[in-house]
């Protein structure tokens, strides 16, 4: 007979509610707030950011916490080498690109990178590849609200690297709590070997994925 799992720990399959506040108090976001909803999430298999990940170890449906987690353990530091200055015409209506646009940048092999613009010039856009979350400080509020064992195809589902629930909502600032070194890195290499092969501007609804992408839930 299998036991059931009744603490966060490998295969557990978890709900969380949550608050995100950043070091000034601001709420960047909440499970409870307009258009929010619980996070759910197989644990073990990074759908989170290492940080908070690591703090939910042990608890149990019920269970409360604060977790204050480092930029280090969280999105990562903001790293300058990701704000690049692009060709306007390479950007799809030139003369409409405006501060706090978002495009996906597709590289020949095509993946993609989504972006911020930060400044338009005459003749280029000043874009920022970092996760809108990079460089700060993540202090959540969470209660567990479900703790069982994951169903085979959940954890398959976490092992190939997908969310468990696809999340495609746009929220301000992003929603979904994942981290993103390896997009960062891989940003970074199809950003400066030449420039993007094409840009497309960010359709609503597509705030990003969990780990990394645009959106800080996942």
């Amino acid at each position: 007979m299998t036991t059931q799992i009744v603490k966060i720990q490998p295969n557990a399959f978890v709900s969380l509610d949550y608050t995100l506040h950043d070091d000034e108090g601001e709420l960047l976001d909440a499970s409870q707030g307009e258009g929010g909803e619980p996070i759910d999430y197989v644990h073990g298999y990074g759908m989170l950011v290492p940080g908070l990940e690591a703090a939910l170890v042990g608890l149990e449906t019920g269970d409360e916490r604060e977790i204050v987690v480092p930029a280090v353990d969280g999105y990562g530091e903001h790293d300058d080498d990701m704000v690049l200055e692009v060709e306007r015409d390479e950007f799809p209506d030139p003369a409409k690109v405006t501060p706090g646009d978002e495009f996906l940048a597709e590289s020949p092999d095509g993946s993609e990178v989504p972006m911020r613009v930060i400044e338009v010039k005459d003749d280029s856009v000043i874009v920022d590849a970092n996760h809108p979350l990079a460089g700060l400080t993540l202090h959540y509020k969470v209660k567990v609200l479900v703790v069982r064992s994951a169903t085979e195809e959940e954890i398959e589902t976490a092992a190939r690297g997908a969310p468990a629930r696809p999340r495609l909502r746009p929220r301000p600032r992003s929603r979904r709590h994942r981290a993103g070194p390896a997009r960062r890195q891989e940003a970074r290499r199809q950003l400066t070997r030449g420039g993007p092969e094409t840009l497309a501007r960010r359709p609503a609804g597509q705030a990003g994925g969990r780990r990394g992408e645009g959106n800080p839930r996942s």
